[in-house]
Formats: C-alpha cells, structure tokens, sequence
C-alpha cells in the first residue's frame, strides 16, 4: 500500500514539473512574442508624425484606442499588456504628443510615460510689449491671448512675483522658450520673469543703488531706451541723453512713452496725443512714466545703468534709423530741420 502511495505521488511529482514546464515555456514563448511586438515598428508607412492629444485624467484605454484610430498601433490588447508589464498604464502624461508609424510600440509607450511632450516655441524679441507676447503664445497655440493678458495685467500676480507694479510688464525677458501646448499664463510668465531675475545680477542691482535707482526704475528707463533706438552702437548714447535730462529736471520727451499710454493706438502720433495727460506721458509729466513700455533686453538693461558719458540732452532720427545728436536746443531745432523736416 505504502509502495502503491508513493507510485501516486512521484506521478503527481512529474505532471506538476511537466505541466510548470508547459506554463514556463508558454510564458516564455509570449514574453518573447511580446518582446518582438514591441521592437518592431507597427505601420513605416506612416513616416510624418501625427499629433496625439493626452488629455488631463484621459483612461490608458481611451489613450490606446485613440493610437489605434490613426493606425499607430495595430493591436491595442498586446499595447495595453506591453503597457502592463511595464508598469507604464497609470503613469501617463497629459500633453501633445508627436507619433510617427516608423515608431516601435515600445518608443512610443516610452514616449508616452516618461511624458516628451512636444514644446512649442516662442521667441520674445526685445521691445515687444506684454500683448504683443499674448499675441505670439497665442499663435503658437500655447494659451489664449486674453487668458495671457488677464494673467500679465493682474496685480495680484505681480506682487507674487515680487514687481512693485500692477503688471509684469518689462520683466518677460526676450529670449526663445518652449512650452507645452495649452500650459498655463501663470507658468509662462513666471518662466520669463524668473529668467529676467537670473539675468539681473547683483552686480546689476548694485549698480542701480549706486545711480540712485531702484531695479524697477532701471527697467522703465531701459523700456524707453530699447523703443527709441534703432542701432545698437547707439544705446548708450541714448541712454546718456535720458539721463541728462533726468538730472537737469527736464522732462524726456519720449515718443514711445505717449504711445504706450493711448489705447488702441492707430499709428499717427499727433500734437494733441502729446498734450494729452497720460500716467506715460513724458511730454507732459516729469520723470520716468508710471512704469515700463516694453520688455527690454540685456543691452538695453545694461546701457540703462551704464550710459555714456556725453553733455547731449536732445537727439533726432534721421532717414538712416541712426540719430543726430545735440547739446543744446539750438542745434536740436537745426537737427529737426534738417532731418524732420527736410529744410
């Protein structure tokens, strides 16, 4: 009897390693099926990569089915257990996504979960003002215009963000960036103005307290300096002139700064526009305006606190986008003359 038992249990024994055999085998069979899958590219007829929209919250489910509507991938049962087994169904990223066919399952889950989204770029040049920045992110299809200028005109973010003014005009740096489609105003501005920060160096803050200015007077002058000039070889005259006057208590006479304070502005600056009383008038208020007029760059921030050392007071554009420069009003009014009035 006891012979009989063991005879049972050795068969027992031998069905059990054949039939873990079998499953082992098996497995690895699909585990080497599934390796393949994953390693070859699903459709190298579609070579142009199409846009992929994961949306905040979207199902790895709905996230495959939308892979298998543009023929990005052929099996969305194999993709959903490649995705399994690598851990990636829950840990993927909301974004837009640039997908090509001659992709591999495998790239394009890893795209998908370590979250490369495509960037858009945009370039702030320098001089643009916080609309026209709206208007470019707009166009690039980063965020609505009006959702950038809310953001750019609310005082309460600019004080977050530690500007003594009620927008944050002046302080996004011109630079290229690159941003996720549809992120949010707040991230693009703080981007900007952080970079603004990194690039005003203490040597720079320095500088401003040894002129007598604060770092936001030091942007509003250079705001003014970058619209009035033309040529770089010349910023820093410009410069020595704005500070001249602001020395001698005379009051700049910025075009640009009129401009900036009338709405809707139509292109003709007219005798009327100068004599009217705006916060950014400097025709008819002394000192700088309310605050700055555009978003300078670094040579204009640099010849801001570094002016030449000139007696002009006055200068005028000539035909060339150079300027003639002038000491006194009487050769101002020869300058204008000559070159604003072709006399």
């Amino acid at each position: 009897m006891f012979s009989s038992y063991a005879i049972i249990m050795k068969k027992l024994r031998n069905i059990l390693i054949i039939a873990t055999l079998a499953i082992l085998t098996g497995a690895g069979l699909f585990a080497r099926h599934m390796a393949i899958y994953a390693q070859n590219p699903v459709n190298p007829e579609i070579k142009e990569p199409l846009q992929v929209m994961v949306e905040p919250g979207q199902s790895f489910r709905a996230v495959t089915g939308e892979l298998r509507q543009k023929h990005l991938i052929r099996h969305p049962v194999k993709f959903r257990i490649l995705a399994s087994f690598r851990g990636a169904t829950t840990a993927i990223k909301a974004g837009e996504y640039y997908l090509s066919g001659t992709m591999t399952p495998g790239q394009i889950l890893e795209q998908l979960h370590r979250g490369k989204v495509h960037l858009r770029r945009i370039t702030v040049a320098e001089g643009l003002t916080l609309y026209e920045v709206a208007e470019l992110a707009a166009r690039a299809e980063i965020c609505g215009k009006s959702a950038f200028t809310q953001a750019a005109t609310n005082p309460d973010l600019a004080e977050k963000m530690g500007i003594p003014a009620k927008t944050v005009e002046g302080y996004l740096f011109p630079e290229t960036y690159y941003f996720e489609k549809q992120a949010t105003p707040e991230k693009i501005i703080q981007t900007m103005v952080r970079h603004f920060r990194d690039v005003f160096s203490d040597a720079w803050k320095n500088r401003a307290g040894e002129l007598g200015f604060s770092v936001h007077e030091i942007v509003i002058l250079a705001s003014i300096i970058e619209k009035e000039t033309g040529a770089d070889k010349e910023r820093k005259t410009v410069s020595s002139v704005f500070h001249n006057r602001l020395e001698k208590g005379m009051r700049l006479h910025a075009d640009p700064t009129v401009i900036y304070g009338i709405e809707n502005f139509d292109g003709n600056l007219t005798r009327k526009d100068l004599r009217t009383r705006t916060p950014y008038n400097t025709y008819t208020n002394y000192g700088l305006p309310q605050g700055p007029i555009a978003n300078p760059g670094r040579a204009s921030l640099d010849a801001a606190l570094y002016p030449a050392d000139t007696p002009y007071l006055y200068f005028v554009a000539k035909p060339d986008n150079t300027h003639h420069f002038s000491t006194t009003l009487a050769q101002h009014s020869r300058a204008v003359r000559k070159y604003q009035l072709n006399q």
